[in-house]
């Protein structure tokens, strides 16, 4: 049974005295940073000097400096940069500046589990992983509620390296819902099974084909994209709200039937089979040596884009929604 944290089994005060850097201040980071702010905490900002990111920090009454001077000055930095440009910073402008005592953060176990940065002896690795967007972590924090969080420990030199990191989920508004606590393997490799087989890769590839199929048989495209696309998330939101069970009981008797008899045909073993091979990738190290550790990366990336946004239903879709004012 997984161990959960909320905010009455959480003390803060292993926080005071301590200075965050929060390197990026993209949507999580904005989000993150913000939040300890108005939690009480002492947060500098380390992004590069004169662009977007710094001068909207600035706007939004945030301490800012220089990634160097940020991880310099702090005794807690909390890498939230993308994940491919993580391993460079760190070396150019972090790596000297992690002195032992200090603590290393991260959002996604991504870097350190597949030892892309790999911190000196002393240092505390922790993880604080928000399960939603930036925005949305923010919005709920100002309205006095929060998004789970997971929190996992790399290293622990000082003791009370969860101490930390629950005390830095806490300032985030995460123990308003609830801190799972994990591994940064178990928080990686699910993260990246979840996007490839499901939430991005899985549900991207479903829809586009049943539109095909609904499409190739003579469907009109407009009609196939409201029946696979757009309908799709009033279903997830049921899911969202009542779980699978909760959604069945919400949709008519014939879909009820018509899915639970032919969905596991469609969606059967053989594509279970995909998912566990996806998986042993993601275990293995390859999908990392494939993405992260392959110079050609962007460019096959740029190519599927480039692909993807010249699909009928893409160019269906533009069209529906700007009709429909969706």
């Amino acid at each position: 049974m997984a161990k959960i944290y909320y905010d009455k089994d959480i003390d803060m005060s292993i926080l005071e005295g301590r200075t965050i850097a929060v390197i990026g201040y993209g949507s999580q980071g904005r989000a993150q940073a913000l939040n300890m702010k108005d939690s009480g905490l002492d947060v500098v900002v380390g992004v590069r000097p004169n662009g977007p990111s710094w001068s909207k920090a600035r706007e939004d009454g945030m301490e800012v400096m220089p990634i160097a001077e940020a991880a310099e000055k702090a005794d807690i930095i909390h890498m939230l940069i993308p994940d491919v440009a993580q391993p460079t910073v760190y070396q150019l402008e972090i790596k000297d500046r992690m002195k032992p005592g200090k603590t290393l953060g991260f959002s996604h176990g991504y870097n350190f589990h597949y030892k892309l940065i790999d911190p000196a002896e002393g240092v505390d690795v922790i993880l604080i992983a928000p399960k939603g967007p930036g925005p949305l972590l923010r919005e709920q924090y100002l309205n006095g509620k929060g998004v789970p969080a997971l929190v996992a420990v790399g290293r622990d030199y000082s003791g009370k390296a969860l101490q930390t990191a629950l005390a830095m989920a806490k300032a985030i508004g995460a123990g308003r819902a609830g801190i799972i606590e994990t591994t940064f393997a178990e928080e990686t490799e699910t993260d990246l099974l979840g996007e490839q087989a499901v939430l991005v890769g899985g549900v991207m590839e479903l829809i586009k084909k049943g539109f095909e199929v609904l499409v190739e048989n003579g469907y009109q495209p407009e009609i196939a994209y409201f029946e696979v696309c757009n309908e799709l998330k009033l279903i997830v939101d049921l899911i969202y709200r009542e779980g699978i069970t909760g959604m069945l009981k919400a949709v008519s008797d014939t879909a009820k039937y018509g899915g639970l008899t032919v969905g596991p045909k469609i969606i059967d073993e053989h594509v279970k089979e995909n998912m566990r091979k996806a998986l042993e990738d993601i275990k293995s190290g390859i999908f990392t040596e494939k993405w992260t550790g392959n110079p050609e990366a962007y460019t096959i990336l740029n190519k599927l884009m480039k692909e993807m946004e010249n699909h009928q239903i893409e160019i269906v879709g533009k069209s529906v929604r700007k009709l429909m004012k969706l």
